[in-house]
């Protein structure tokens, strides 16, 4: 399902700024990729700009616990919690994935419904999986 985008062409334009790839400067290690996107919760229609992990070694979309609770998102409890591992092969210390959320996601162009699985403990507000 499509998401509408905002509506000036000034909006658009300042979206789209927001939401460029963090670049690296010369000389500097990459240690982590960001990216801002824009949430959008299903229930009140409120977008939130946000700055996200990419992951290639994630499997899905991960949105912190905290994060969830700070900006009052409905969660939605799953009917089988799932195990989750962190990059070490370790199970993560806060335990089983019990919820997730509903949202609308966007990033430039992209606009998609989704449901992101919500943990807690994590250093990133939302974690984008690339596998």
């Amino acid at each position: 399902m499509k998401v509408s985008a905002p509506n000036s062409e000034r909006t658009k334009r300042k979206e789209k700024k927001k939401m460029e790839v963090r670049k690296v400067k010369k000389g500097e290690l990459l240690r982590e990729i960001t990216v801002k996107i824009g949430l959008k919760r299903i229930d009140t229609q409120k977008r939130i700009i946000v700055e996200a992990l990419l992951d290639s070694r994630a499997i899905e979309l991960v949105i912190s616990l905290e994060f969830v609770r700070k900006q009052e998102f409905k969660l939605k409890k799953i009917e089988r919690p799932i195990h989750i591992r962190n990059v070490d092969g370790s199970f993560n210390k806060e335990g089983l994935i019990k919820h997730t959320v509903k949202v609308n996601i966007y990033y430039q162009e992209h606009r998609e419904r989704t449901e992101i699985d919500v943990i807690g403990g994590q250093k990133w507000s939302v974690i984008l999986g690339m596998l």
